[in-house]
């Protein structure tokens, strides 16, 4: 427990930074200075009379000489306050303040200002401890316990000062409570620069250079203020420390704000709630963040909401996302997250990107082991159900949907788009691949447009794939294809009393092939078994795999055209040829979710060697890379979308007729999406219990529209009828 030191009444403004850390030639203003930006002249020493009007307006002051103020200066507007140290004071003239319809009058009263700059007509109101801040233009303070900053404040990120030891630095456990993937927070991180650092843990040479880089990037010295942004409120709130706040900030009724970066500007402002706790992080852009939250050790990306309670702990939140009354610890968590129920529960997590936790779901308890150092790992648009428990460790593919149930083993389930059940009376796992297709078309062909809608962002240094179509998932399907192949040969030898032990897996693969493609009767009574799913020694039952295999090979086909028909658009000079020309080429079958950002595996193996080899020197340059890296993106993805198109055709080479074929399937199938699309809509208006609450058809169709009148199946009715007569135009 630290004693209380004390220390003479000079110290109260000064000697902010020790003597030991102050350069030669310099006072302990050095630093101050270089943050305001404000030549010496720009402020002057008190009139005599305008001390005289202070003094009667109950104003003290340690050292007139060290009071400074700017013309215009209307003395009177500062009332009952003690200045100590250097307090400078920007222009003061009889003006109102109002944010939120509240007026504030410009000026000073009922505060404690210690070793200050204040910008241009702020609004200092009962303060009772203000030190070491600089304060832009109209900033509004009322009712606040204290605001101070420390020599040797970091504001939230994972530095050292000058003089510290390493056991004072601030990590982040992210995806695992061991330690073992700890990183250093900074202001500017992004989730791909956190999957970085904690994934490629064995590449130790890139582990070191990124702490390095980190470490380098801020400045060591001693003696930095806190800032506060111009026109950003403050009020009702008890204690703010070592916080660096942007402009156009509301902060209202927090209870403490410690160690902090809190970005905030013009046109993405932040705003910061009642009750909330916040220590050690950094706050993005046009966050909010209210009604209790504690957050520790975090990173909060731009456009995020915490509200209602929810705590997030060790954990990284990416762009866009929203939690509520719940827990994260341990998490890294990409872009487009959705956690806005009571009592759900995610630990040592690595999702990817457009999740969706449930009420009352527990991901990643560790009641099956000892340890706590298991981890969940999920592709992008992960769902667990209602009350769903999974235990670690597991592995999802993209895209798949637990029905709620007590999930008892590890799991790892290669198979996107998919449905997972747990049946314990009937003993097993039940699988349905292709799920979103088959049964759920309009949640699935909605999932693209409706990030894209929510993604507000004005700053977006994180770059997103929101395309449940795209080469991330892509692979999975051709990977999909052939795990069913192999299975249902497997279930056809069973069936014939055969044994699989010697059969490869190439020669499995060609027999599934012609089960699945070949008349549906010869599949008809098979029991289609998964292996390697469940840590369990039930079975795990593979259903409606049939219609699943064909059902990935049509997202296939609508991905790969869909790509390769925006290559057209984009180059109307163009023929199939010459696009067949330009994007020939191997296929990329290893794809990295970079933080929502999807990269070749062998461009991030490159980035990886460039960092560890010094080639990118910073963060910045590593941002520069990202960018560079989704410039191409698009190219990238055509390439490998033509590779696609040809695997599913079986030719070497996309000729006229293939290509003919292709647009009459690619047509066939948008019209399958908006006619799905509009039918698993509709069951919604059908069902009967859902009518059972109105009086009438007309009740229920004034208050919820009908199926017709929904305007994400008349876009879609809008985009076939465009491909339909693009198509005809193109075959002509």
């Amino acid at each position: 427990m630290r004693e209380i030191r004390i220390l003479p009444a000079r110290a109260l403004g000064y000697e902010f930074i020790p003597e030991k850390y102050l350069p030669q030639g310099v006072d302990e203003n050095y630093l101050r200075n270089a943050q305001v930006g404000r030549p010496p002249d720009s402020w002057r020493h008190l009139r005599s009379a305008e001390i005289e009007t202070l003094v009667k307006n109950g104003v003290t002051c340690g050292d007139w000489d060290s009071l400074l103020v700017t013309d215009p200066f209307t003395p009177h507007l500062i009332k009952n306050c003690e200045f100590s140290g250097l307090v400078r004071l920007g222009r003061l003239q009889n003006v109102v303040l109002e944010h939120h319809e509240l007026k504030t009058a410009a000026g000073i009263t009922n505060s404690l200002i210690i070793s200050c700059d204040v910008g241009d007509n702020c609004a200092i109101h009962n303060v009772r401890h203000l030190a070491h801040f600089i304060l832009g233009d109209n900033v509004v303070l009322l009712n606040i316990d204290e605001m101070n900053t420390t020599n040797h404040a970091k504001f939230g990120n994972g530095i050292l000062k000058e003089g510290e030891s390493e056991d004072t630095r601030v990590w982040l456990d992210l995806m695992n409570e061991s330690g073992g993937r700890a990183v250093m927070p900074f202001d500017g991180m992004i989730p791909a620069d956190a999957y970085l650092w904690a994934k490629y843990r064995d590449d130790q040479r890139l582990v070191q250079r990124l702490g390095e880089m980190t470490q380098k990037q801020f400045d060591a010295r001693r003696g930095f203020f806190g800032q506060v942004g111009k026109a950003t409120v403050i009020k009702n709130s008890r204690i703010l420390k070592d916080v660096k706040i942007g402009s156009r900030c509301y902060i209202k009724g927090a209870n403490k704000l410690k160690n902090l970066t809190i970005n905030s500007s013009d046109e993405e402002p932040t705003q910061i709630g009642e009750g909330v706790e916040m220590v050690n992080g950094i706050v993005g852009l046009g966050c909010r963040v209210f009604y209790g939250c504690k957050a520790v050790r975090f990173i909060m990306g731009n456009n995020t909401s915490l509200k209602y309670g929810a705590r997030l702990l060790h954990s990284m939140l990416g762009d866009n996302s929203t939690v509520s009354c719940c827990e994260l610890l341990n998490n890294l968590i990409f872009p487009a997250h959705e956690q806005h129920h009571n009592n759900s529960f995610l630990t040592s997590s690595l999702l990817m990107g457009q999740s969706n936790i449930a009420a009352g779901a527990t991901i990643g308890s560790n009641h099956n082991s000892r340890a706590n150092d298991g981890e969940i790992q999920a592709g992008r648009g992960f769902w667990p159900g209602l009350c769903t428990t999974l235990k670690h460790s597991c592995r999802f593919a993209s895209f798949v949907l637990l029905i709620k149930g007590d999930y008892p083993a590890e799991l790892d389930v290669p198979l996107p788009f998919a449905l997972l059940r747990d049946d314990p009376a009937g003993g097993r796992l039940v699988v349905m691949p292709a799920y979103w297709w088959l049964h759920n078309m309009y949640a699935l062909a909605r999932n693209t447009w409706k990030y894209q809608a929510r993604d507000k962002r004005k700053t977006k240094t994180q770059h997103v794939e929101f395309d449940c179509l795209a080469p991330d998932t892509a692979e999975e399907m051709i990977a999909a294809m052939r795990l069913l192949e192999i299975a249902t040969a497997k279930a056809q030898l069973r069936h014939e009393g055969a044994s699989t032990d010697s059969v490869s897996d190439d020669a499995l693969a060609v027999k599934g092939r012609e089960l699945l493609t070949g008349p549906a009767e010869r599949t008809a009574e098979l029991e289609i078994l998964g292996e390697n799913m469940e840590n369990a020694r039930r079975k795990t039952v593979l259903v409606q795999v049939r219609r699943g295999y064909h059902a990935y090979r049509e997202m296939l086909h609508a991905y790969a055209m869909k790509n390769l028909l925006e290559y057209l658009r984009q180059r109307p000079e163009a023929t199939v040829a010459a696009m067949a020309k330009d994007l020939s080429g191997p296929r990329e079958r290893r794809w990295v979710n970079l933080g929502g950002q999807l990269v070749e595996e062998s461009e991030v193996d490159r980035l990886r060697a460039d960092v560890g080899g010094g080639t990118i020197a910073d963060w910045p340059e590593v941002h520069q890379a990202y960018d560079r890296l989704w410039k191409a993106y698009p190219k990238s993805k055509q390439r490998h979308a033509l590779a696609c198109l040809l695997l599913l055709c079986g030719a070497d080479a996309l000729g006229p007729k293939q290509w003919e074929d292709a647009l009459v399937e690619m047509l066939r199938i948008q019209e399958y999406i908006r006619d799905e699309v509009y039918r698993t809509r509709k069951k919604d208006y059908d069902n009967p219990y859902r009518q059972a609450t109105f009086r009438n058809a007309e009740e229920m169709r004034s208050t919820i529209g009908t199926a017709e009148d929904n305007d994400f199946v008349r876009q879609v009715r809008e985009e076939t009828e465009h491909l339909a007569r693009r198509i005809a135009a193109m075959r002509k």
